[in-house]
């Protein structure tokens, strides 16, 4: 009976792992509707269908229902395995048009101006976008829909370009790692016929955009000889097939690796991999952190008369990045009866202040009101807040002494003023009858 239960609890879980991940990805066609807009039209790919006809979908188009046959497997399973606990993905589509690759170093890639007559037709490129993934696809659907009782064009999957890291935060000083992945198969077998056996030569782009700017970070031809852009930033790429199978399909990696890096790396990047006359591309963004250190002055005691206001109290939030989303609060801890509340008294930040490696510190100001012999012991917290932190931010704290109240009272104070007066003037007066003596003496020798 154990056993059949162990067999069961493992059936279900196969099921469920296979079963993970949309059946259905429900999609947009953007297109071009001149003067300058676009228009939208629903569309929807059927990436799983159980066992008999597929599922009727009368408000779409049957040229935009597609039942996606996908040949590498790599983007039915990029979403098999998409956590159920994320948002669906973002999905749009948008007509393609073979064309060589405009790029002067990826010229090799095709030795004819003219696409090649088999890859004459309708193409269509798919883009997916998440907090967890971001894939594109080019589909190439059938020419007429498929004669089922529920209308539906069969489309084939020829490039995927994906990665599991859209959005990477990296903190500053630390390398950073940009998964890309891809996989291949030819449209057509007169296209796997053309070539040589083994994997096709590919390109690899890398771009950086950054308020406004963009520039080529990396590129990479392998399998091809010709002149290469250098790379900037110390940036590297794992330019590679995966496979030699003899006719595809082939899967490939081009993950970039960032060594150190600074604020001027953060942005978008945007990852493209050019094969003849067919191309994919997927947009990764990089935010670049540093968590502020917290410290308070004067430490560990503020001391104070009562009637009279304490020391002004500095927080000191260093070495952070970026600068935007800084809170600073003061907060006071077991004043009278215990009470947590805000810190009364006036608060200010002074100027930010630059460091060499992109971060920057800043003081917080809080001028405190007079203080009553209650507030003894009372503790007050300076505490931050800052996007590279947990939401309870990170603080710093003193304790206020208030004088007569188990410390040091006006009169203590008073007397070791005095005592501290009358000592220095007894050493200084040793001293001058010191002196005196030696200079007698001398004087005595030079007589002699």
């Amino acid at each position: 009976m154990q056993a059949l239960s162990l067999l069961l609890a493992l059936a279900l879980g196969l099921g469920a792992s296979v079963s993970a991940g949309p059946a259905v990805m429900e999609c947009w066609l953007v297109e071009d509707a001149g003067g300058g807009r676009l228009s939208k039209r629903p569309a929807a790919l059927l990436l799983r269908q159980g066992p008999g006809r597929p599922p009727p979908r009368p408000d779409l188009d049957p040229e935009l229902y597609l039942t996606v046959h996908d040949p590498a497997g790599a983007l039915q399973a990029a979403l098999r395995r998409y956590p159920r606990s994320a948002p669906a993905p973002h999905c749009e589509m948008s007509r393609y048009v073979p064309l060589p690759a405009s790029a002067k170093w990826a010229k090799g890639l095709s030795p004819q101006q003219n696409c090649p007559r088999s890859l004459d037709g309708t193409w269509l490129m798919v883009s997916m976008s998440s907090p967890v993934l971001g894939v594109s696809s080019l589909l190439r659907p059938q020419s007429e829909p498929q004669p089922e009782t529920a209308p539906i064009t069969m489309a084939t999957v020829v490039l995927t370009v994906l990665t599991h890291t859209p959005t990477t935060r990296v903190q500053l000083g630390k390398d950073a790692v940009l998964d890309l992945s891809f996989a291949y198969m030819p449209p057509t077998p007169e296209a796997t016929t053309s070539l040589a056996p083994g994997p096709p030569p590919f390109g690899l782009e890398w771009r950086h955009q950054h308020q406004g700017k963009g520039q080529l970070l990396l590129a990479a031809t392998p399998g091809l000889d010709g002149q290469m852009p250098a790379a900037r930033d110390g940036a590297v790429a794992f330019a590679a097939w995966d496979d030699n199978e003899p006719w595809g399909p082939w899967t490939g990696n081009g993950t970039l690796w960032l060594p150190a890096v600074r604020p001027f790396q953060e942005g978008a990047y945007l990852a493209t991999i050019h094969l003849p006359y067919l191309q994919g591309q997927v947009t990764l963004e990089l935010a670049v952190q540093k968590p502020p250190k917290v410290s308070l002055m004067p430490t560990p005691l503020v001391w104070a008369v009562p009637g009279e206001a304490p020391p002004e109290l500095l927080c000191l939030v260093s070495h952070f990045y970026p600068s935007e989303g800084l809170e600073v609060e003061w907060e006071l801890r077991g004043g009278p009866e215990g009470s947590f509340q805000k810190a009364q008294g006036k608060s200010w930040l002074s100027a930010l202040r630059q460091h060499s490696d992109g971060s920057v510190s800043v003081y917080g100001h809080l001028q405190l009101p007079p203080v009553t012999s209650a507030q003894h012991g009372a503790r007050y917290a300076c505490r931050v807040h800052h996007p590279s932190l947990p939401a309870s931010g990170r603080s710093a704290e003193v304790t206020l002494e208030v004088a007569g109240h188990s410390g040091p009272s006006l009169e203590d104070g008073v007397g070791l003023f005095l005592s501290a007066f009358l000592l220095l003037g007894l050493l200084k007066a040793l001293g001058w009858a010191g002196a005196y003596l030696s200079a007698s003496k001398e004087s005595e020798k030079k007589v002699q």
